[in-house]
């Protein structure tokens, strides 16, 4: 799957989680950079990004994410 379309589906999870989309996607962003995103958000996010991609993580692969570009590569590798 191209990196874009993955970027632009997690962009569309993180505003219907979030309830905005005052952020633009990058490899560096992380939770910390947008408004809202907390420890319970984040856990919605990747419940819906696992739906959203037909894909499970594994915890060990979700402690290792650093930012959106660690995310995307393993959203990629396991879509």
């Amino acid at each position: 799957m191209e990196i874009d379309t993955i970027k632009e589906r997690v962009g569309e999870v993180l505003a219907s989680i979030l309830e905005h989309n005052n952020f633009e996607i990058h490899d560096e962003l992380t939770a910390k950079d947008v408004d809202g995103w907390d420890s319970l958000s984040h856990m919605m996010i990747i419940t819906k990004i696992e739906e959203e991609f037909g894909i499970r993580f594994k915890l060990r692969e979700l402690n290792k994410l650093k930012n959106m570009g660690s995310l995307v590569s393993l959203i990629q590798t396991k879509a």
